[in-house]
C-alpha cells in the first residue's frame, strides 16, 4: 500500500468499510497527516447525519387503513347446506333477499372503490420509499468514493454545511445541520457554480433542519455551489441573492 493510496481512503474509513489491516494502517497514517485527519472527521460527521436525512416515520393512520382493508377480503363461497336453505324460503323472503343482495352489492362496490384508492396510495408510498432508498444509496456511494473530498462552512443562523465531491463519480452531496426553515411558500434551492453561471442542482426539504442532498446532475467543471431562496417548486435561474456560496474542494 502506498502513501497515495492512504490519502484516498478517508471516505471508506469514515464508513467503516476498510478491512482490519487497512484500517490499522490508515489510523497510523492519520497520526501524521493533518489534512486526512480533518477530512476523515468531516466525513464521519456527514455519515452520522445521513441517517437523519433518510429516516421517515410511518403515517399515524397506516394501522387503521390496514385493519380496514381486512374487512374487504372476500370470504369463501357458501356451501350446499346454505343453498338448500335459500331454496326452502318463500317468495316474499326471496324478494327481500334480492333487495338485501342488491344492497350488499352496492356496499361491496363502494368498498371496492375505497380499496382501489387505498391500494393506489400504498403503491405511491412504495414508489416513494424506493426513490428514497435509491437516493440514500447514491449519497452513500459519493461519501465512500476513494477520491471524495469535503469542505465545511458555517451558514447563516448558526447552521453548518459540508459539501462532499467525488470527481470520479461526477457527483456532489450537500449535508446541512441546523438549517432555518425558509419563509412560507419558499424553498431552498441548490446551484452549481459554473464559472459564475448558476446551474440548478435540486431543492432542499423545507421541513428538515438536518438533511443530506444529492445535487442533481453532474459536477462537470463546476467550481462550487450556492444556495438561494426560491418560490415553491424552484426556479430556472436564481431570483434572490445567495444565502451561501461554497467553493468545491480541490
Amino acid at each position: 500500500m502506498t502513501t497515495v493510496d492512504l490519502h484516498r481512503l478517508t471516505g471508506a474509513y469514515a464508513l467503516h468499510a476498510l478491512p482490519e489491516e487497512e484500517s490499522t494502517a490508515f489510523e497510523r497514517h492519520l497520526a501524521g497527516c493533518e489534512p486526512c485527519a480533518q477530512e476523515t472527521a468531516e466525513l464521519s460527521a456527514t455519515a452520522a447525519r445521513l441517517g437523519l436525512a433518510v429516516a421517515s416515520t410511518p403515517p399515524a393512520a397506516l394501522r387503521e387503513q390496514v385493519l380496514h382493508r381486512i374487512t374487504a377480503v372476500r370470504q369463501e363461497t357458501p356451501g350446499r347446506q346454505l343453498q338448500s336453505r335459500i331454496a326452502r324460503v318463500g317468495p316474499r323472503t326471496r324478494a327481500l333477499s334480492r333487495w338485501a343482495l342488491a344492497a350488499c352489492l352496492a356496499a361491496a362496490t363502494a368498498l371496492g372503490g375505497t380499496a382501489i384508492w387505498q391500494h393506489q396510495r400504498a403503491e405511491d408510498a412504495r414508489d416513494q420509499a424506493q426513490r428514497a432508498a435509491q437516493a440514500a444509496d447514491e449519497i452513500a456511494a459519493v461519501l465512500a468514493a476513494p477520491d471524495a473530498r469535503t469542505r465545511a462552512a458555517g451558514l447563516a443562523g448558526g447552521a453548518t454545511g459540508t459539501v462532499v465531491v467525488s470527481r470520479d463519480r461526477d457527483r456532489a452531496v450537500f449535508v446541512v445541520s441546523g438549517m432555518a426553515r425558509p419563509p412560507g411558500g419558499k424553498v431552498y434551492q441548490l446551484w452549481f457554480d459554473d464559472a459564475g453561471t448558476m446551474r440548478p442542482a435540486g431543492l432542499m426539504n423545507p421541513d428538515r433542519a438536518d438533511q443530506a442532498v444529492l445535487l442533481r446532475g453532474g459536477v462537470d467543471s463546476a467550481s462550487g455551489m450556492g444556495i438561494t431562496v426560491e418560490p415553491d417548486g424552484g426556479s430556472q435561474h436564481p431570483t434572490s441573492a445567495p444565502v451561501a456560496l461554497m467553493t468545491f474542494p480541490s
